[in-house]
């Protein structure tokens, strides 16, 4: 293993997000672990040190901490999803990696996996490794915890934290393996404190990925270890039936974070080297995953009647210029406008509600007030428009709101766990034109 270490840091939005490249190689690998994580030690060790040099030999490896884990700022709450996909572009820039393969072990692979549908330009494969698309059981997802398998789960962390038996049970083969139960020992407690291990195992319990799978357009290989005592191969499964030509590898062993002292580890990395290496499919670029925002004004008919044209216009112009500094500010793209409102898109959906709430406000302070819809779903690139049943559902979502109202799809609550957002459930609704029928919620 090499002595030479680099660890550097990039700013992600006032934070730093700690990473280190290894290796020179012809492709570009960004790598995460689940939430105990810390580079400095787990390049340190001899199981995963020689685990990552391995991957450098064919590759330009890139490691890096989420924010709030490891060597990264600590944060006051855990982020959501959408934060930790900006800390990876945060860290490609800093690396000049335009495009690169995301490979994810744990709920890193959610990461990874949202990166590459909501960034398929800059995301040239997806590795899954013990990865899911949400922990929590429901009558479409048998495979989930239940909610007292969940109270169960987090509980052990936050009384056993720190001496190594919660990575011990999860990846028994190096916890056996000679100094392991040592080293798990030490990456529990750099990783953080067991209050703050608890709430990070919430955060795990709380994210759900699984509508946006289908938006992924790159080549994705989806790795899992026959023996993972924590998680079943079922989710392995339900990521492959539901990613467009992903692939299945079973791996022999136990461990839910793979090393070189793991079963299936040499196995494993035979196959990411070839996948990465020889594969030759393009991704599709004219789809990809975005939040889809639909806003109107309130009553506008009866307003622009009661004022006459030249008033309203004047009106309409500064509902313009407004929303124009909204959604630049919030790194949106303004799609259109609609007479009397707009479509914009996002490429995450926190941003897009905290958009759509400062617009609210900005825009009631000039007696323009506006009701909004915003989902989050693959939509066709349609030159400097979009299309698909995305844009429809958040159009039909839209027109459910009330005055001052900012309505969303189930699907957004799900992907801004940890953003501080609340919503008020307003139940399950038929939408026109769209099949099903979908739980609308409230942000408050």
């Amino acid at each position: 293993m090499s002595a030479e270490r680099d660890v550097r840091y990039a700013d992600s939005g006032g934070v730093q997000i700690a990473y280190e490249v290894i290796g020179d190689g012809p492709i570009d690998i960004v790598m995460a672990y689940d939430w105990a994580s810390n580079i400095d030690l787990l390049r340190m060790s001899t199981q995963s040190g020689e685990f990552m040099e391995r991957i450098a030999e064919f590759s330009r490896l890139i490691l890096f901490d989420m924010r709030g884990v490891g060597l990264s700022d600590p944060v006051d709450q855990m982020p959501s999803l959408e934060v930790w996909v900006d800390d990876i572009q945060s860290v490609m820039d800093a690396v000049g990696s335009e495009r690169a393969a995301l490979v994810g072990n744990g709920q890193a692979a959610q990461l990874a996996l949202l990166f590459a549908a909501m960034h398929p330009r800059r995301a040239t494969a997806v590795v899954t490794v013990n990865g899911f698309a949400c922990l929590r059981q429901d009558p479409s997802y048998p495979c989930g915890f239940s909610p007292e398998g969940i109270e169960r789960a987090i509980s052990i962390v936050r009384e056993r934290w720190g001496a190594g038996e919660v990575l011990g049970f999860s990846s028994p083969d190096g916890y056996a393996s000679p100094g392991g139960k040592a080293w798990l020992e030490v990456i529990e407690r750099s990783a953080g404190s067991p209050r703050r291990a608890a709430i990070k195992q919430q955060r795990a319990f709380e994210v759900d990925v699984r509508d946006v799978l289908s938006a992924i357009t790159v080549p994705t290989l989806v790795a899992h270890s026959r023996g993972n005592r924590f998680l079943s191969v079922d989710h392995a499964e339900y990521l492959v039936a539901h990613i467009d030509g992903a692939r299945y590898l079973e791996l022999a062993g136990n461990d839910h974070v793979l090393s070189v002292r793991s079963d299936g580890a040499e196995d494993f990395l035979q196959a990411m080297e070839a996948f990465l290496t020889g594969h030759t499919r393009a991704p599709v670029l004219d789809r990809a995953l975005r939040t889809v925002a639909f806003t109107d004004i309130v009553d506008s008919t009866r307003r622009a009647s009661e004022l006459g044209d030249k008033r309203w216009r004047g009106l309409l112009e500064t509902h313009e210029s407004i929303a124009r500094r909204e959604v630049e500010s919030a790194r949106g793209s303004l799609i259109k406008f609609t007479g009397d409102g707009l479509l914009a898109t996002f490429d995450g959906p926190a941003r897009a509600v905290k958009c759509l709430q400062s617009l609210g406000a900005a825009l009631d302070s000039e007696g323009l007030p506006i009701r909004a819809g915003i989902h989050t779903g693959e939509v066709e690139l349609i030159g400097d428009d979009i299309g698909g049943i995305a844009v429809h559902i958040a159009a039909r979502i839209s027109a459910k709101a009330g005055a001052g109202e900012i309505l969303t799809s189930s699907t957004v609550r799900d992907l801004v766990a940890g953003s501080g957002l609340e919503f008020d459930d307003r139940g399950e609704h038929e939408l026109k034109g769209v099949p099903g029928t979908w739980r609308i919620l409230a942000t408050r």
